[in-house]
C-alpha cells in the first residue's frame, strides 16, 4: 500500500500547486476521505457493447468500485466508486464546430491524469474545442457524488454534490451544491450553493443562504459532507454494496425496448415502461417509470410516480412524488415529498439543477413552469417559480425572489428545451422499432462486464496492473 499512499501525496502535490494563490490543501479533503484497506477490496467493471468504442487503458492506477464505459484512459489516478460513462463521446468523423468544421481524426477518450474522483459521475461529451479528441481530467480532486458533464477540468477542486455542465474550468475552487454553466473559468473560487448559468444571450443566478446549505450539505473543517442529502444518500449505500458481492441476480421485469442495468437497485413494486434507460447506480423503490423515461447515474426514485418522457438527470433524487410527461428534473436536485404531503410537478415543467423542494404539506406545481431554488412552504412558489410562458417573454433584468436573470428569456427557454430533447433522443425514449431512433435504452440492453481486481496485498495494494483493454 506504500505505491498507492505516494500516488496520492503526489496528486495532492499537483492539485494544491494549481491552486496555490487560494492557499488551499486538498490533502484535508483526501487524508479523511480515502479508507485505505477499501480500495483493495472492490473491484473496477468494465461494459462491453457491440455499440461502443472499446479501448480501456490504465496505469498507476486504484480504481476500486469504480464502472468504465467507452475509450478512457486512467494514468497516477485514484477513481473510488466513481462512474466514468463514456457512451456519448465524439466519434471519428464527427464535426464538433461549425464555425471551424474539421472532423475529428479519431474517436474521443476520456483521459483522466493525475486526477483523485471520490464518488464522482464523469459523462457526456467534451465541449471544449482546443481538444476535440480528448475529454480531459488533470490534476484535479473532485469529492463526494459531483459531476463532470461534459467540462474539461484542469487543477480544480470540486465540493460535494456539485455540477460542472458542459464548460471548460481552470484552476478553481467550487463550493459544495453549486451548479456551474457558462462557457469557461478561470482560477475563481465558487461559493457553496450557487446556481450560475451564463451564454452570450442570458444570465441565471441563485445562491443558497448559509443556512440551507448547512441543512442539507455542508461540509466540516475537511470538506468532509454532513446533512439530510448525504444521510439520505449513505444510508442507502448497504444496498449497492450487495450487488458488487452477487454473481447472479434475478433479472428485473422490463419491456424489450428497455435497459436496466445490473449494478441499479430495483426494489418493491417497481414498474418500467417502455423505451426507459435505467443507468448504473440507480436507486429505484416502489417507482413506476412511464414510457420514454430515464433514471441516470446516482439518482433515487422512490416511492413515485413518472407519468412518462421524464428526465432524472445524474443525482436528481425524487420522493414521495408525481413528476408530469416530459419534465425534466435536474442534476442533484431534491424533491423530498411525504407520506400524506405529495410533491406533485406538472408536465412540460423544468425543475432546474440543484433544486430543493422540502415541505411539510402537500405541493402542486402547474404545469409548464420553471421551478429553481429551495421550497420549503406553497408561499416560496411565488419566489421560486414561473410560468415558461412569462420567463419566455422577458428581456433584460428581472430579479425574482433570490433569483436574478438577465437576457432573453427565449433564448433560456429554447436552450433548455433543445437539450430536453437531445436527452430523449440520446436515451432511444422516441424508438418505434426503427434504427434510426435507437437510443441507450436498447444499445445498453446487451451489454458484458469485465471486472478487474486490484493487487491485494504488498507495496503495489489498492493498485491496478498496467492493462490494455482494446477489439
Amino acid at each position: 500500500m506504500e505505491k498507492l499512499k505516494l500516488l496520492n501525496e503526489r496528486i495532492v502535490s499537483r492539485v494544491n500547486a494549481n491552486l496555490r494563490e487560494f492557499d488551499f490543501d486538498t490533502g484535508q479533503f483526501i487524508n479523511n476521505a480515502i479508507e485505505y484497506d477499501k480500495l483493495s477490496k472492490f473491484y473496477c467493471f468494465y461494459g462491453i457493447t457491440s455499440h461502443h468504442p472499446i479501448d480501456f487503458y490504465f496505469k498507476h492506477a486504484s480504481m476500486a468500485g469504480s464502472y468504465f464505459l467507452g475509450k478512457c484512459a486512467v494514468n497516477q489516478s485514484t477513481i473510488y466508486k466513481s462512474d466514468i460513462r463514456g457512451d456519448e463521446l465524439k466519434r471519428k468523423g464527427d464535426i464538433m464546430d461549425r464555425n471551424n468544421p474539421l472532423p475529428l481524426v479519431e474517436d474521443e477518450t476520456i483521459v483522466i491524469n493525475s486526477s483523485l474522483l471520490y464518488k464522482t459521475l464523469v459523462h457526456s461529451n467534451s465541449h471544449n474545442i482546443e481538444t476535440p479528441e480528448e475529454f480531459t481530467i488533470r490534476n484535479t480532486v473532485s469529492s463526494h457524488y459531483a459531476n463532470i458533464h461534459g467540462s474539461t477540468i484542469e487543477g480544480c477542486f470540486l465540493g460535494s454534490f456539485s455540477t460542472i455542465d458542459l464548460m471548460n474550468l481552470h484552476s478553481c475552487i467550487v463550493g459544495e451544491f453549486s451548479y456551474v454553466q457558462a462557457g469557461e473559468f478561470f482560477h475563481k473560487r465558487i461559493d457553496p450553493g450557487v446556481i450560475h448559468i451564463e451564454n452570450d444571450d442570458f444570465r441565471f443566478q441563485f445562491k443558497y443562504e448559509k443556512a440551507v446549505i448547512d441543512k442539507y450539505i455542508g461540509v466540516n473543517a475537511s470538506f468532509q459532507p454532513r446533512g439530510l442529502i448525504y444521510r439520505f444518500v449513505t444510508d442507502k449505500e448497504p444496498e449497492y454494496e450487495r450487488l458488487f458481492k452477487v454473481v447472479d441476480l434475478p433479472p428485473v421485469q422490463a419491456p424489450q425496448s428497455s435497459a436496466v442495468n445490473r449494478y441499479a437497485v430495483i426494489k418493491g413494486d417497481t414498474r418500467i415502461g417502455e423505451n426507459v434507460l435505467i443507468s448504473q447506480g440507480a436507486y429505484l423503490e416502489n417507482a413506476h417509470m412511464g414510457d420514454g423515461s430515464n433514471a441516470q447515474e446516482n439518482t433515487y426514485i422512490i416511492h413515485s410516480y413518472l407519468v412518462g418522457m421524464n428526465i432524472t438527470a445524474h443525482g436528481g433524487k425524487i420522493i414521495n412524488s408525481e413528476i408530469g410527461q416530459k419534465t425534466f428534473v435536474g442534476f442533484n436536485s431534491f424533491l423530498f415529498g411525504k407520506q400524506g404531503a405529495k410533491v406533485t410537478v406538472g408536465k412540460g415543467c423544468i425543475v432546474m439543477p440543484h433544486t430543493i423542494i422540502d415541505s411539510d404539506c402537500a405541493l402542486q406545481i402547474p404545469e409548464n413552469h420553471i421551478i429553481w431554488g429551495y421550497i420549503a412552504c406553497k408561499e416560496d412558489l411565488i419566489t421560486n417559480t414561473i410560468a415558461i410562458d412569462k420567463l419566455n417573454a422577458l428581456a433584460g433584468k428581472h430579479v425574482i425572489g433570490k433569483m436574478k436573470f438577465s437576457g432573453e428569456g427565449k433564448a433560456f427557454v429554447d436552450g433548455f428545451r433543445n437539450r430536453i430533447e437531445q436527452i430523449l433522443t440520446a436515451n432511444g425514449a422516441y424508438c418505434d422499432h426503427d434504427e434510426d431512433f435507437r437510443g441507450h435504452a436498447q444499445d445498453d440492453q446487451q451489454i458484458s462486464f469485465n471486472t478487474l481486481q486490484p493487487y491485494p496485498s504488498g507495496k503495489d495494494e489498492g493498485l491496478y496492473p498496467f492493462i490494455r483493454i482494446r477489439p
